[in-house]
């Protein structure tokens, strides 16, 4: 098919967009990682721009040998685990419900699920909700306290929705109940969705700071996302990562923070290319209409 010149412009002009894009995102892991292995000297002259100056590992080195961090990671792997395993049963206990025709109430109970994604509680109100609960500084308060999205909640009921009836209604002829049709038929068939809706908890929940700081006050408790924030914004690096005034030349607070950085995103940089397909899968899962 011949194109016109406005339209080849039109190509021109997006894909020279998507091109400016795709740099401005990939940009800040090279500078990050760049950075994370050059000498203090040459990032704190400015003279790393793209490319690592005077290469040294001493950073990673030092990292690695903090146990802070290992704490903190450790804490992330088990609020990213355990958090969306309770954020998946919760999910599809209340998708699945709503998406049988039969629910009494149906309607009434999507509108009332549905507020809650316009209308929040706000900061305060939640943050005095945790304390009278007895839930502050306790891993409990960020595993259940996040426990369901609502936004997540309708995606998968929409999923629930495209499975076809006569599946349900032969099982039920077989004499099988609602929880082994569950089991059986939907999440069998659903485990395209239930693996976009898992990633999409996984990454908020490994991303997640803002609540674990407000939340928890323990040392031993707070997760990665938290210390990095200490280290960005407060500049709190382990003395005892500084130890060696001599290697200062080699590795600074700067670099530093730039490793505990990579560090941190290894896991997602790693993991994210194979399950990319998923999450464009995600984006269509809403689309089925009641």
């Amino acid at each position: 098919m011949i194109k016109s010149k406005s339209e080849r412009l039109s190509d021109v002009l997006i894909y020279g967009f998507l091109v400016l894009l795709a740099i401005a995102c990939i940009y800040p892991f090279i500078y990050v990682f760049s950075a994370s292995i050059s000498s203090a000297q040459s990032v704190i002259s400015g003279e790393v721009i793209l490319f690592p100056k005077d290469i040294t590992f001493i950073s990673y080195a030092k990292v690695l040998q903090d146990p802070d961090i290992w704490t903190a990671y450790g804490n992330t792997i088990f609020y990213t685990v355990f958090g969306t395993a309770v954020n998946l049963l919760l999910t599809i206990c209340g998708a699945y419900p709503l998406s049988k025709k039969r629910l009494r109430g149906k309607a009434f109970i999507a509108f009332f699920i549905a507020f809650t994604m316009w209308f929040q509680a706000g900061i305060i109100p939640t943050y005095l909700n945790f304390k009278e609960l007895g839930l502050l500084d306790t891993r409990t308060s960020i595993i259940i306290g996040f426990a369901v999205s609502t936004f997540l909640v309708f995606i998968l009921r929409s999923f629930f929705q495209s499975i076809p009836d006569s599946l349900e209604e032969s099982a039920k002829v077989d004499g099988a109940n609602d929880l082994q049709i569950l089991m059986k038929i939907y999440l069998p068939l659903s485990k395209p969705a239930l693996v976009t809706v898992g990633l999409f908890y996984a990454v908020a929940r490994w991303n997640g700071y803002f609540w674990a700081m407000v939340l928890l006050n323990d040392e031993s408790k707070i997760p990665l996302q938290v210390m990095l924030k200490k280290l960005i914004v407060e500049m709190t690096v382990s003395e005892q990562v500084l130890a060696t005034a001599d290697a200062m030349t080699e590795f600074s607070r700067e670099t530093i923070i730039y490793a505990t950085i990579f560090v941190s995103i290894l896991p997602i940089i790693i993991i994210y290319p194979f399950l990319q397909k998923y999450f464009v899968k995600g984006t269509m899962l809403g689309g089925v209409k009641e």
